[in-house]
């Protein structure tokens, strides 16, 4: 029977690589998305990959959500929690607002998630958790405070997290992408993109199957001797 994947903001951009990278390697996936019930239908029209609306930021949701999952599809084995909004700007002029959605959208979101699952996957002694951080969460970034502070916490998250799942069989690792051809990336101001790809050694942007390759990897059964880590996938941007 193929092992159930829920991916959070798995319906569009790396979400979307991602959940039908796990399909065609034979996973049932689960893709979450919190608003956008347009590109939602047309992600399962175009992938008949199912797609589940929830909050991942409200702990409430992912449960019921999850116990859903679980009986329309089976339990959860692999979760890559990969949700994540921006909210850029200097601190001095960030709203208390913009700080609290970035940290429980993209920070909150893995603990709620991951709780979710944790216990059936001691109970099986198998478990894939895959966290979605960013090169910014390892060299921050100007006007990012709530968006590195949070991809910094995944990072450490991911860790703690690692060592106590080992003994269960259960691995928990990151991936921390560059800048990357997404919707996100490309609001960026033209001649602000200019200077970053002039900054990444490989000359160009990812692009989103490179990170789903990287999640395939961290996922597979055999994989099971590498937790805690964190595959960075940016180019050669940022060397840590």
């Amino acid at each position: 029977m193929a092992r159930v994947a829920l991916v959070t903001g798995g319906t569009r951009g790396i979400g979307e690589a991602i959940s039908i990278g796990l399909k065609e390697a034979g996973y049932t996936v689960a893709a979450n998305y919190g608003g956008n019930d347009e590109a939602a239908q047309t992600f399962t029209e175009k992938t008949g990959i199912k797609a589940y609306k929830f909050d991942v930021s409200d702990f409430d949701a992912v449960q019921a959500a999850i116990k859903q999952i679980d009986e329309e599809l089976g339990p959860v084995e692999v979760l890559v929690n990969n949700a994540g909004i921006t909210r850029d700007g200097t601190l001095h002029r960030m709203s208390h607002e913009n700080w609290e959605d970035v940290i429980r959208t993209n920070l909150s979101s893995c603990f709620n998630c991951s709780r979710a699952v944790i216990d059936g996957m001691r109970e099986r002694k198998f478990g894939r958790i895959v966290n979605i951080g960013s090169i910014n969460g390892q060299g921050g970034q100007y006007g990012q405070v709530n968006y590195a502070a949070a991809k910094s916490g995944i990072h450490g998250f991911t860790k703690a997290l690692a060592q106590e799942g080992a003994a269960q069989g259960i691995t928990v690792n990151a991936i921390a992408p560059g800048y990357v051809d997404t919707d996100m990336v490309r609001a960026v101001p033209q001649k602000v993109l200019e200077r970053i790809i002039q900054r990444i050694p490989m000359g160009r942007l990812g692009n989103a199957d490179d990170i789903a390759r990287g999640v395939l990897f961290l996922v597979a059964d055999n994989a099971d001797f590498v937790t805690g880590s964190t595959l960075s996938i940016n180019g050669g941007q940022h060397m840590y």
